[in-house]
């Protein structure tokens, strides 16, 4: 039987990650990801997970070790942030190329400068296109759910990519939540071994990772393509049993009180749940509003967004990342990217908000949705809106 405490969300997300068990740690420290792997190291070395961690002296060598530690098929795992996500960029590209089922945690940090340590989700952006499945998460829960759910999608031989669990720092990372941890024998029963189909053998030499001329190099990546996209699929499939076992449902686009709504606001990351309590409050005031939380960002989600959204009138898009001198918000340019050629769609507006882990609040988001659809209905001279910033 599960059980339900009281735990930080990075220890919850460490012991996860235990019940998957990895055969390969790779990291180094970072806030606001350091407890998640310190906590790993203390259980290796306490002699409650037989894993071989590895304490390396960079971020970059860290996803270089779990380069090799899953070309060997390996069960791999790493966890990261912001800076430490920024200096292994370059290896985390080969990670999907490669077709390495590396799991990695990434506790969301504002890239410096100025020096920042708290929340947003410029990281995150950062990595969008590095060819990684990316699940993004709201609260402590549903981060200790899709790291087991990671493992389950990483590894199946339909997908054979590595996948990005994103939890905003501290916001998450160092909150105390009520999270019910799974039994050993359900995640058993979930998680299958890992069955690598090419690992690095001396005994039968492979060549991984090679030189590609001209001639051949748009065909693999078209080749990686066409295979995140089906991913799609396994991703839907490993959440739909997950639920029959531990009764917890994810989809891809989740939405709150949105059936019908004429208004939605459409929220990334763990504040959702503030944004959600905004929505609550609206609604008792006699407001039509509604909300929609992406949960999958790599691959997008195309046709459950228009179908989430195909009622609305208008769609307040919340960003906490800015696409420096574009229109505003990247998950707003995709979101309006993805409404583009659809007959009848909303008038999408678009927020930056809590850059640096500055507050919002449910009073704030009372008034975005209120200032939003007010610029719907008049039009606005601003590409996108930031709210709060001051001078």
């Amino acid at each position: 039987m599960a059980t339900r405490i009281g735990v930080e969300v990075s220890i919850a997300v460490a012991d996860a990650v235990k019940l998957c068990n990895p055969d390969v740690i790779a990291a180094y420290p970072i806030t606001p990801q350091t407890h998640i792997v310190e906590h790993l190291a203390e259980l290796v070395a306490n002699g409650e997970l037989d894993a071989e961690y590895i304490p390396v002296e960079s971020e970059h060598s860290a996803m270089s070790a779990c380069l090799g530690s899953a070309a060997t098929g390996a069960r791999t795992f790493t966890a990261t942030a912001s800076q430490g996500l920024a200096l292994m960029n370059e290896v985390v590209y080969v990670a999907s190329a490669m077709r390495l089922p590396v799991i990695m945690a990434v506790a969301n940090r504002s890239l410096s400068a100025p020096l920042s340590i708290w929340c947003d989700h410029s990281d995150m952006m950062s990595v969008r296109d590095t060819g990684w499945i990316q699940i993004i998460t709201e609260n402590g829960q549903q981060a200790v759910d899709n790291t087991i759910i990671s493992f389950r999608v990483g590894e199946d031989p339909q997908v054979l990519l590595p996948v990005m669990v994103h939890l905003d720092g501290f916001n998450l990372t160092h909150v105390v939540e009520p999270i019910m941890i799974p039994d050993q024998a359900e995640v058993d029963k979930y998680l299958p071994k890992n069955r690598f189909p090419l690992p690095l053998n001396p005994d039968k030499p492979v060549a991984m990772g090679g030189f590609a001329a001209p001639a051949i190099f748009m065909e693999t990546k078209w080749a990686q393509e066409v295979n995140i996209q089906n991913s799609k699929k396994v991703i839907l499939q490993a959440w739909d049993e997950f639920n029959k076992i531990f009764g917890r449902k994810y989809e891809p686009i989740e939405k709150y009180q949105s059936d019908g709504a004429k208004t939605l606001i459409l929220t990334v990351g763990s504040s959702g749940e503030t944004a959600s309590v905004a929505v609550d409050e609206l609604k008792k005031e006699g407001m039509d509003v509604g909300q929609v939380r992406i949960r999958l960002w790599r691959p997008f989600p195309f046709e459950e967004l228009r179908e989430a959204v195909k009622g609305a009138d208008v769609l307040i898009v919340m960003d906490r990342a800015i696409s420096f001198g574009g229109p505003g918000g990247p998950i707003a340019s995709e979101v309006k990217a993805a409404l583009y050629n659809q007959a009848k769609k909303p008038n999408v507006v678009n927020y930056v908000i809590s850059l640096g882990g500055r507050d919002t609040t449910v009073s704030d988001f009372k008034n975005i949705i209120k200032q939003g659809v007010g610029i719907a209905e008049k039009g606005s001279k601003n590409e996108y809106e930031i709210y709060g910033v001051r001078g």
